[in-house]
């Protein structure tokens, strides 16, 4: 069959979870169709560095992280007397999750800085992110099994792919995202938990100070949410390689507990940028300045 052919059948195959999964979330959680457009063309964009890392292993082999994970295979870790996981398969998906997970949360931080209003936003957004990245990811799975096993072998990987893989994705980013609106309104939010917990002379003292705590909290929170998101990952990939199938299930559908919980929290929904200064607590992505949004404050008046 021709290649062309191939290559436009896997990007339809791989169009399917992308309409439902899309269409459960936008239904859900809908937001502006061309910030929704942006973020997952961004997304989908992000797999071409990890690719063109890859490509470079064969001029530099020694960048391979892979190869360095290796010099452990015969390191094991029992996590039961029925689980025993070679070093070197933690190593290997610990830095897949954490490439992975990077290169999505980068994807947001471009396009949807400004698009943040809350931290459930920051929760969508992420998603979309994640499903653009999977499209891509997708396809290229879907190609190299037909060419490489034949289209007697594509049923079960597509199945697999649209349901679990795809859902895996949009898991491990939505809860990276939820952190990630958290330190995006660390300033907001420690105002608020000074305005309810603190007496005022406390609340003045912690003015004076506020900038570095502020620049902590951010940090930490983002730190947080990148090992958990990254965590999640390696934990999913490595149930897929130790063939520990009958775990899948109840931890996607943990996953999806998790996210449901996140976005039904009530303070997930305020409009931090409307309610209280809107501050950047964090650099702007393309300017690389902290500022204040005094133009947006004037429309929303």
């Amino acid at each position: 069959m021709n290649h062309s052919i191939q290559i436009i059948i896997s990007i339809l195959l791989a169009c399917v979870p992308v309409l439902i999964w899309g269409y459960i979330y936008y239904k859900k959680h809908p937001e502006k169709r061309n910030i929704e457009v942006l973020t997952f063309v961004v997304g989908a964009l992000a797999v071409f560095p990890i690719l063109f890392y890859k490509f470079l292993w064969q001029f530099f082999p020694w960048i391979n992280a892979f190869k360095l994970a290796d010099y452990y295979q015969n390191d094991l870790i029992g996590f039961s007397n029925l689980m025993i996981v070679p070093l070197s398969v933690i190593i290997t998906f610990m830095f897949v999750g954490i490439i992975e997970e990077i290169m999505k949360m980068l994807s947001v931080k471009v396009t949807d800085d400004d698009e943040i209003k809350n931290v459930d936003d920051a929760i969508e957004f992420f998603i979309i992110a994640a499903l653009g990245f999977s499209f891509v990811e997708n396809i290229l799975y879907f190609y190299n099994i037909w060419i490489s096993q034949g289209t007697s072998n594509l049923l079960l990987p597509f199945l697999f792919r649209s349901t679990f893989s795809t859902f895996a994705h949009l898991m491990f980013s939505g809860i990276l995202g939820y952190y990630y609106g958290m330190a995006h309104f660390a300033k907001p939010i420690l105002q608020e938990e000074l305005k309810a917990k603190r007496k005022q002379w406390v609340q003045k003292i912690h003015n004076i100070f506020n900038f570095k705590k502020e620049g902590i909290f951010y940090k930490e929170v983002i730190l947080e949410g990148l090992l958990i998101s990254i965590g999640l990952h390696a934990i999913f990939n490595i149930i897929l390689e130790m063939d520990l199938n009958f775990l899948i299930v109840p931890f996607l559908f943990a996953g999806y507990k998790t996210l449901d919980y996140l976005f039904k929290k009530k303070e997930n929904h305020k409009e931090y940028g409307k309610v209280l200064a809107y501050v950047r607590n964090h650099p702007h992505p393309r300017t690389g300045v902290y500022f204040e949004r005094k133009s947006i404050k004037k429309e929303e008046v």
